[in-house]
């Protein structure tokens, strides 16, 4: 089992940054973020393995956006640079363990509960 905690999320203008952090309980092998928009589907941001230092990012975010990861404090940070108005959405930490982690990071079983991202124009 894995428990995560998602914080840092609010309300910016374009061009600024938040970053968002996720404190995971339990001993995940991949995490990452996820967004989601009301009516649309899952779309994956970022993810790493547990202790790697490498990362797969979506086309919408690369360059502006940087994963990253404290394991004396078992958390993972997402630093967002240069929002934009379409990167608003609920944002959500998930994790996954063993061979779930060849799963899209939208289909982990391990979510935290989102914390909501508004970049106004």
């Amino acid at each position: 089992q894995v428990h995560l905690v998602e914080s840092g999320g609010g309300a910016v203008q374009a061009g600024g940054s938040l970053r968002l952090s996720c404190v995971a309980a339990g001993t995940p092998n991949c995490i990452g973020w996820f967004r989601q928009t009301p009516g649309k589907e899952r779309e994956a941001v970022a993810n790493t393995i547990a202790g790697s230092a490498s990362a797969v990012y979506a086309d919408a975010v690369k360059g502006r956006f940087t994963i990253s990861q404290d394991n004396t404090k078992n958390t993972v940070y997402l630093q967002m640079n240069s929002l934009k108005p379409e990167d608003t959405a609920m944002y959500y930490c998930a994790a996954e363990t063993g061979p779930y982690c060849v799963r899209s990071i939208t289909e982990y079983r391990y979510r935290g509960q989102g914390i909501q991202v508004t970049v106004s124009s």
